[in-house]
């Protein structure tokens, strides 16, 4: 019998041809600002730990603590046996963070956007979405079979046409954008979305996967850097980068999240994520309000990081947060870089079409609250050696 998969094997083919095939990189100790990867010590500007928690000594003892009380799994969904006290206590805890009456944690962020989106629109209505939001925003947007209007990157007179297209059709209509888009690392314009939204009665939407824990006061995101508290109607934020941990979440109002409780299919059809998850958030939640210097040492990070790649000649785009791409081209360069980087000690992804456009292909950098400036200094040196050797700097 002739392989009914084989055409996989020619796509993968298709892959390495253009230069974009890869192979996992093994992480063998803690996420730091120095892992061991592949059996090799490399300076880690590849994760997400932006906050430097994912090893952080309380969450690992709120982890193990968690595990001795509860054991080592949920046993169920939220809705049969697997809402243990400690997720409802993680849930009005992340609702208070916030500064919102009610919160939902799902099992990702990928799940809590696409969850959320799917459920809450039918296809009468209207999502009004930025081009480059996030791939879980593109696929509940998908699910939901709502009408999709995609309007161009960051342009709010753009978007604001859009809407006024709409302005008689009858629907429900979503304006969603990214808080910090993970690709470029720029800001959205909330402020002047929010505004629309209201001009409109659109619902607002945000995705604040990258902007938890980064902007605001003590990192509570773009509607605290934008001072825009009780103006977004659904806040979407991630466990899974600075908290350290895993999971997403939905933040709104009481009835938004009940409604998810009964409709969001993640929600109803996942196995609640095991104690030892919500006991270690609530541990990173603490140090957000304990120690706001971890924040404050990952600006200070990046502003010292950007400086040096600036003073080297790089390009980084439209970066305004740590999320830092360094543009290489096409996206067999960008892979080669990488690999090339990796060899000589520093971890940094390739990143090429179609996550970015054609021509975009990019090296994307993220700085943590951990690294020391040595390490900042290093990368740069090893990220200018190479990209002279490789012609992506003036040699």
């Amino acid at each position: 019998m002739q392989n009914p998969l084989a055409y996989l094997s020619a796509q993968l083919d298709e892959f390495k041809l253009a230069g974009s095939y890869f192979r996992l990189r093994e992480l063998e100790s803690a996420c730091e600002p120095v892992s061991r990867v592949d059996g090799k010590e490399v300076i880690n500007l590849a994760s997400n730990n932006y906050l430097g928690l994912a090893n952080h000594p309380k969450l690992k003892e709120a982890a193990l603590d968690a595990i001795r009380k509860y054991g080592a799994g949920s046993g169920a969904v939220r809705t049969i046996t697997g809402t243990m006290d400690i997720h409802m206590k993680l849930e009005r805890r992340i609702a208070a963070f916030k500064h919102t009456e009610a919160c939902v944690v799902f099992q990702s962020g990928f799940t809590a956007n696409a969850g959320t989106v799917s459920s809450i629109l039918t296809p009468e209505d209207h999502i009004i979405s930025d081009e480059l939001n996030h791939a879980s925003i593109i696929d509940g947007c998908r699910l939901s079979r709502a009408k999709i209007h995609v309007f161009r990157h960051r342009d709010v007179v753009h978007a604001a046409e859009v809407l006024e297209g709409l302005k008689n059709v009858p629907g429900h209509k979503l304006l969603i954008t990214d808080g910090v888009f993970s690709m470029d690392g720029d800001i959205g314009p909330l402020d002047n979305l929010t505004a629309l939204a209201e001009h409109y009665d659109a619902i607002m939407m945000v995705d604040d996967a990258h902007s938890s824990g980064v902007l605001g006061q003590h990192g509570r995101g773009t509607v605290d850097h934008f001072h825009l508290h009780g103006r977004v109607q659904i806040q979407v934020g991630t466990l899974s980068k600075a908290i350290g941990v895993l999971g997403g979440y939905v933040c709104g109002s009481k009835d938004l999240v009940e409604y998810l409780y009964h409709r969001a299919r993640p929600f109803l059809f996942s196995t609640s994520h095991p104690p030892s998850v919500p006991a270690a958030c609530l541990a990173a939640f603490e140090i957000l309000d304990q120690e706001p210097e971890r924040v404050q040492a990952l600006w200070d990070n990046t502003s010292y990081y950007k400086g040096l790649l600036k003073q080297a000649g790089f390009d980084t785009g439209a970066s305004e947060t740590p999320i830092t791409p360094i543009i290489a081209g096409e996206s067999k360069l960008a892979h080669q870089f990488s690999s090339a980087l990796f060899e000589e000690g520093l971890w940094a992804t390739g990143i090429g079409f179609p996550t970015v456009p054609q021509g975009k292909a990019r090296i994307r950098t993220i700085v943590t609250a951990t690294h020391t400036r040595e390490h900042l200094d290093k990368a740069v040196e090893i990220l200018t050696r190479v990209a002279k050797r490789l012609g992506i700097l003036a040699a």
